[in-house]
C-alpha cells in the first residue's frame, strides 16, 4: 500500500512538471506553474510581454535563439516567458509597467529579481546570464587565458594577485559582483604577471580603443576602482548611436559636451582629432560626444538646441543635472585648444546659459528649467511628447508631432510641445516609456490627462478638440514598449525604456 502511494504521489509530482510546456525551447509560464518553475530551476530569465508588442515580437526569435543555445549546452540557465496580459497578477507581483519586462531569477527568490539589461541579440542575452548565474570573475590559470580574454572582449578588467586573499583580490571581487556589463578575470600565474610587465599585483583595464590599457593606482576601496572602471571603459570620444545611447545616459558623468559633425565633411577626420585631443583633459570629468549631423535619425537632437545641418560642425554642452543647462561657445573656431578652452570655462564656472529660445519653431521644446511654467499656464492647453532621441516610435512619431504643431501653431491656447526625457527629470510628471503623450489643460491646479488613441494627425486633433476627452486613456497601462537602457544596477528601476 505505501509502495502504491509513493508511485501515485511520483505520477502527481510528474503531471504538474508537465504541465509546464515549452515552445522552441522557452517555457511558458502561468500562475499555477511560476513558481514551480522558480523551484525547478536555479536560474530562469522570465520574458514578461504582450501579444501584440511589436518588440516583443522583433526579440522573439533571438530570445528563442538563447534559450536553444543554452539548454543544448546543459546549462543550468533556462529561459522562459509570460503573457502578461493574461496572468495580470504575474505582472502586477511583479512590476511589470511595459513590455517587454525581463528578469532574473535566481535561486529561486523572487523578492528580488534582477532586470535584464543587455543587448537584443541572442549572444548579448547568454553572455548577461552566463555573466549573472557564474563566477564574478574567470580564474585565469596561465598568460594564454588571460590573453584570451583579453582578445575576445572589447573591453575587459584582469585582476593580477600573487595572493589572492590579499584587500585588492578582495576588492576586486566585490567590484567583478557589482559590474554586469563588463568580463572580469583574476590570475595568480607568474607567466601573466611578467608578460604583462606587472611587478606587484595589479588591476588592469584592457580594451581595444584609445591607449589600450589602463593600470589601477588609487586608493583599495569598491568605490575607487569603480570610478577607475567607469572613467576607463569608454573612449575618449563616443558617437552618439541608438546602442551606446544606455552607456552615454545611464552612466555617472552627467556634463557632457557634443561635437555636431557631418561625417561627409572633407576635413572630418582632422576635427574629430581635435575633438579627441581636447578630450585627453577631462577624463571622467565631461563626457565627449561625437553626433553625425548627415544621420536623419539625429536630427531631433539637432532641432533641441536650436541647430540647423548647414550650422554644423557646432559644439555644445549640456549639464544632466536637476536643472538642465545647454552652453555654446562664444566662437566658431573649433579648434582643440578653443574646445579645451570651453570645457576650463565650464568648469571654472564661468560660462552663460544659451538663451532661452525653446519657442522659436511650431513645437516647442521643453527643458526642466521652465516645464511647470509652461504646461500649468492657466490659460493655455499644452499637449506634450515626453521621447527619447533614439527611440524609434519616437522616431515614426516625429512628422505627425511637427504635423501637429504646424496646424495648432497660431492658436491662442494650444501649444504643442515636445521634451527629450533622457535629459530632464520632472518631478511633477513620471514617464515609464517613449514616446509618452500628456494632455495639461488650462485652467487652475496641475492637471494631467494621459493620452491613449490613435496616434495620427487626426486622432490627436480630435482629441484637442474636444477638450482632451476623445481619446484619454482610460487606465494607466497603455502600449508601453519598453527601452534597452540600460546600465540598471541591482535593485534600480528609475530608467525608462522603449526597447529592449
Amino acid at each position: 500500500m505505501a509502495l502504491a502511494l509513493l508511485v501515485l504521489t511520483c505520477s502527481v509530482l510528474l503531471a504538474v512538471r508537465a504541465d509546464i510546456p515549452e515552445e522552441n525551447n522557452v517555457l511558458v509560464l502561468k500562475k499555477d506553474t511560476f513558481h514551480q518553475a522558480l523551484k525547478d530551476h536555479k536560474f530562469l530569465l522570465v520574458e514578461f510581454y504582450a501579444p501584440w508588442c511589436g518588440h516583443c515580437k522583433a526579440l522573439a526569435p533571438e530570445y528563442e535563439k538563447a534559450a536553444g543555445i543554452l539548454k543544448g549546452e546543459g546549462s543550468d540557465i533556462r529561459m522562459a516567458k509570460v503573457d502578461a496580459t493574461e496572468e495580470s497578477d504575474l505582472a502586477q507581483e511583479f512590476g511589470v509597467r511595459g513590455y517587454p519586462t525581463i528578469k532574473f531569477f535566481k535561486n529561486g527568490d523572487k523578492s528580488s529579481p534582477k532586470e535584464y539589461s543587455a543587448g537584443r541579440e541572442a549572444a548579448d542575452i547568454v553572455e548577461w546570464l552566463k555573466k549573472r548565474s557564474g563566477p564574478a570573475a574567470s580564474a585565469l590559470t596561465d598568460e594564454a587565458a588571460v590573453t584570451a580574454l583579453v582578445d575576445a572582449s572589447e573591453v575587459a578588467v584582469v585582476g593580477f594577485f600573487k595572493d589572492p586573499e590579499s584587500e585588492l583580490a578582495k576588492v576586486f571581487m566585490q567590484v567583478a559582483e557589482a559590474v554586469d556589463d563588463i568580463p572580469f578575470g583574476i590570475t595568480s600565474s607568474d607567466s601573466a604577471h611578467s608578460k604583462y610587465e606587472l611587478t606587484k599585483d595589479s588591476i588592469v583595464l584592457f580594451k581595444k580603443f584609445d591607449e589600450g590599457r589602463n593600470t589601477f593606482e588609487g586608493e583599495i576601496t569598491k568605490e575607487e576602482v569603480q570610478n577607475f572602471i567607469k572613467a576607463n571603459q569608454l573612449p575618449l570620444v563616443i558617437e552618439f548611436t541608438e546602442q551606446t545611447a544606455p552607456k552615454i545616459f545611464g552612466g555617472d558623468i552627467k556634463t557632457h559636451i557634443l561635437f555636431f559633425l557631418p561625417k561627409s565633411a572633407s576635413d572630418y577626420q582632422d576635427k574629430l582629432d581635435d575633438f579627441k585631443k581636447a578630450a585627453a583633459s577631462f577624463k571622467g570629468k565631461i563626457l565627449y560626444i561625437f553626433i553625425d549631423s548627415d544621420n536623419a535619425d539625429n536630427q531631433r537632437i539637432l532641432e533641441f538646441f536650436g541647430l540647423k545641418k548647414e550650422e554644423c560642425p557646432a559644439v555644445r554642452l549640456i549639464t544632466l543635472e536637476e536643472e538642465m543647462t545647454k552652453y555654446k561657445p562664444e566662437t566658431k573656431d573649433l579648434s582643440a585648444a578653443n574646445i579645451k578652452a570651453f570645457c576650463d570655462s565650464f568648469l571654472e564656472g564661468k560660462l552663460k546659459d544659451i538663451p532661452d529660445d525653446w519657442d522659436k519653431t511650431p513645437v516647442k521644446v521643453l527643458v526642466g528649467k521652465h516645464f511647470e511654467e509652461v504646461v500649468f499656464a492657466e490659460d493655455k492647453n499644452v499637449f506634450v511628447e515626453f521621447y527619447a532621441p533614439w527611440c524609434g516610435h519616437c522616431k515614426q512619431l516625429a512628422p505627425i508631432w511637427d504635423q501637429l504643431g504646424e496646424k495648432f501653431k497660431d492658436h491662442a491656447n494650444i501649444i504643442i510641445a515636445k521634451m527629450d526625457s533622457t535629459a530632464n527629470e520632472i518631478e511633477a510628471v513620471k514617464i515609464h516609456s517613449f514616446p509618452t503623450l500628456k494632455f495639461f489643460p488650462a485652467g487652475p491646479g496641475k492637471n494631467v490627462v494621459d493620452y491613449n488613441g490613435e496616434r495620427t494627425l487626426e486622432g490627436f486633433t480630435k482629441f484637442l478638440e474636444s477638450g482632451g476627452q476623445d481619446g484619454a486613456a482610460d487606465e494607466d497601462l497603455e502600449d508601453l514598449e519598453e527601452t534597452d537602457e540600460p546600465e540598471l544596477e541591482d535593485g534600480d528601476d528609475s530608467h525608462t525604456k522603449d526597447e529592449l
